[in-house]
Order: structure tokens, then C-alpha cells, then sequence
């Protein structure tokens, strides 16, 4: 968004326009957009009314998402919005800086984008939110005011690449993980800026951390002394962490944490243990558990396993089985009614035999396509009988398990 259009909408004007367009969300659909902006342009210039609508939309949007719980005064470009994280998963992260850092240190927000994270850290510390767009540096400061903090908030537009960390206590870096078209940035170094750029950093401020995307590559941080943090929201994996310096949290034996994951809310966390014991390989026994996306990219499936008592299904797939349910917040539960090695015809008709008229297929480490499955079953039983069917490796082996929801006591 030209800055030009962004001042517009911080003005007068432009606020009381939002207003009258919040006040008839209906004009912000899809099929209604093109008439909003017909009759916006009666009123503003058409770079004005596409600003308005902008705005709108994803202010609408952020309020849907329940991603700030003061969006509907705040202000949001499309992709900053989409850019931006949540304020569970800013506070949690800003909460990990205030214990390390005394009360009104300086920290740097490097590519603070509409000021998300500059947002939660403001709450703990003198904040400076450096970033290319003047546009979002504009809507970054005026969100803080929406929180009341932007007395504790600096713009610096600028170059990352050039800034000058001297003096600042800690840095938060998210740089940027997509083209200009839009297509996804896989590797670190393909960054912009690439995250070799904190090796400079770190001399001059070792309390660094990068927002990256929770799909890395492992292989990829070898040469990065850190803790990478795996954090979901609400069940789905949002994005992943790497904390440096002291801001590297330690476990109970004092060693640095090198692997986490974390569920929000609820601040549940685990983490590795590289002298855990081996986990058994058996098949599935009365429970299959289904680890949280943030388990299974941070690598900890097997930590979870000893954690509950559970074995694993087969050696490179993430389901966990015992005779017990154990309560964790950190896996889905299914009661496990039968197991056998996967053949449609009969699967067809055991499903049929138990009149089972609607299923719910998941799968990990199969090759088949779940939708194909539901039309390839042809079941007849009652829709209201409905049973999860697990298509995934058992020792090796491509099985079919029919289970149904277990809940914990």
C-alpha cells in the first residue's frame, strides 16, 4: 500500500469511512466488493476506496480469526495481516524475553511488518520496529496505540541488512518468507534478508530471535547454536522460533534445550532428551494417539511416547499406541476396534457388517488418497454410525485400523 493511501486511511476521514463500512460487513463479501468500491469512488479517489477496502476486509478478517482481540481498531494490509502473528503466540514469545531482560531494555523488531510482535514486546521493553514499507511502519504505530503502547514504540524505516544493533539488549528478526508474487521461501538462507545475516549480529547482541517458517529443514541449522521452538495454536502448526544467546531456555539438568514444541493456550510444552531410552515398535494396542503437529515437526514423538507410557506403530511413522489412556495435551486419543493389513473389499465389508455408514479417513505414510477411500468404500450402513478409519505402515506393514474419538477422563 503506497504510503499516500495509508496516511488516508489513518486520517479523520479515512477512520470515519471503516466505520460506515464495519457497520455493513455484507459490502465487504466478494460479490458486494465491486459495488462498495463503485461507491467509495463517488466520495475518495480510486487508490483511496481500494485502500478503504483493503483495510477493511482484513480487519474483518483479523476479527473473525480472533488473531488480535482489539482488531477492530486496528489497521491491517492484506498480507500484513496474513504476515502477522497471533497475539497468543507474541505474547508467548514476548513473555520468554521479559524474563531475561531487565524492565525498559531496548529491543529491535527487525521487519515488523504491521507491528504484531512489536505489539506484545512494547508490553516489556522500549521497542524500535524497523521496516522497508513506511506503510506498515504508519499502521504498526497506530496499532500500538490501540493498546496503549505506543509510547513505548519507535518506527525506523530502513534496510535490515544495514541496521546497526549497537545499543539494543535484544533483537526479534522475521524476515521476509515469500517472493514478491507471493510463492513460499523453503530455505532459510533464501531469506530475505537470509538468516546468516545474525552472525553479524550475534557478536554485538547474543539475545537474538528469528521467526522462520516450522517447515525447515533440520539440516539447515546445524551450524546455528540455538532452540528451535515449534509452536501450534488450537491444534495447527503456525510457525517455528529460534532463541539465541540467553534467551536459549535450559532443561531441568541444566543443559540447553535444543528441540520444542509448544501448544497454545495453554502454554503446554516439551522438549528433547537426547539420552532417552529406545522406544518399542509393537502393534497397535487398545489407543492410537495422534501427536500435535508441533510433536511431530520438533522431532519429539518418541519423548511423548515414554511421557505416556505408549509405543511406537512402526519405526518412521508418528502414531503411538498402549492399553492404557493416558491424558496428554500434547496427542489426539482413538480407541482402536480393529487392525488388519489393508484390503478394500474387505475393509467394504467389515465397515458394512457394522453398519457403518459414514467414515473419517486419516493417514501417515500411505499412499492413498482419503476422499478416493470414502467413495471407493460404498458403505451402507447409517450415516449417523460413523468410525475413523487410519490408513498408515504397522511394522512395515500398509494397514487399515477402524477406530472411533476417545476422550480423556
Amino acid at each position: 500500500m503506497q504510503i499516500e493511501v495509508a496516511d488516508f486511511v489513518l486520517s479523520e476521514e479515512g477512520r470515519a469511512a471503516l466505520a460506515e463500512l464495519a457497520a455493513q460487513p455484507s459490502g465487504l463479501n466478494q460479490a458486494n466488493q465491486l459495488a462498495t468500491l463503485t461507491r467509495l469512488r463517488r466520495r475518495f479517489s480510486s487508490e483511496q476506496a481500494a485502500g478503504l477496502v483493503e483495510v477493511a476486509t482484513a480487519r474483518l478478517k483479523a476479527i473473525q480469526q480472533e488473531k488480535f482481540s482489539r482488531a477492530a481498531e486496528m489497521f491491517f494490509s492484506r498480507t500484513g495481516l496474513e504476515q502477522s502473528s497471533g497475539e497468543r503466540i507474541t505474547a508467548h514469545r514476548a513473555a520468554r524475553f521479559a524474563s531475561i531482560l531487565p524492565p525498559g531494555s531496548r529491543i529491535a523488531d527487525l521487519g515488523c511488518g504491521i507491528g504484531g510482535d512489536s505489539l506484545a514486546l512494547a508490553a516489556h521493553g522500549q521497542v524500535t520496529g524497523v521496516d522497508l514499507d513506511p506503510a506498515r511502519l504508519h499502521f504498526a504505530r497506530a496499532n500500538l496505540a490501540a493498546y496503549g503502547r505506543d509510547n513505548n514504540f519507535s518506527p525506523l524505516e530502513g534496510d535490515i541488512t544495514q541496521f546497526d544493533p549497537a545499543g539494543y539488549q535484544a533483537l526479534f528478526f522475521d524476515p521476509a518468507r515469500r517472493t514478491g508474487e507471493g510463492r513460499r521461501i523453503f530455505s532459510v538462507e533464501d531469506y530475505a534478508p537470509p538468516l546468516s545475516i545474525i552472525k553479524t549480529w550475534l557478536p554485538l547482541v547474543p539475545e537474538i530471535a528469528v521467526k522462520i517458517a516450522p517447515g525447515v529443514k533440520y539440516q539447515e541449522l546445524e551450524d546455528y547454536q540455538c532452540e528451535v521452538e515449534i509452536i501450534s495454536e488450537k491444534g495447527d502448526v503456525k510457525e517455528a522460533v529460534l532463541w539465541f544467546g540467553k534467551l536459549r531456555s535450559s532443561d531441568e539438568a541444566g543443559q540447553p534445550v535444543a528441540r520444542r514444541a509448544t501448544l497454545l493456550p495453554g502454554e503446554f510444552t516439551l522438549t528433547n532428551n537426547d539420552h532417552k531410552p529406545p522406544v518399542a515398535i509393537e502393534a497397535p494396542r487398545q489407543y492410537l494417539y495422534e501427536p500435535d503437529g508441533a510433536v511431530i515437526r520438533a522431532g519429539l514423538v518418541e519423548e511423548l511416547a515414554l511421557q505416556i507410557g505408549a509405543t511406537k506403530v512402526d519405526p518412521d511413522i508418528a502414531y503411538l499406541t498402549s492399553d492404557e489412556l493416558t491424558a496428554t495435551p500434547f496427542a489426539r486419543p482413538f480407541k482402536v476396534l480393529e487392525s488388519a493389513p489393508f484390503n478394500l473389499k474387505k475393509l467394504t465389508r467389515r465397515l458394512n457388517s457394522l453398519g457403518v455408514g459414514r467414515v473419517v479417513v486419516k493417514k501417515r505414510g500411505s499412499p492413498l488418497d482419503p476422499q478416493e477411500l470414502e467413495r471407493a468404500l460404498k458403505l451402507k450402513g447409517s450415516r449417523e454410525v460413523e468410525k475413523t478409519i487410519v490408513l498408515t505402515q504397522v511394522l512395515g506393514v500398509h494397514t487399515a485400523l477402524i477406530c472411533e474419538a476417545a476422550t480423556y477422563d
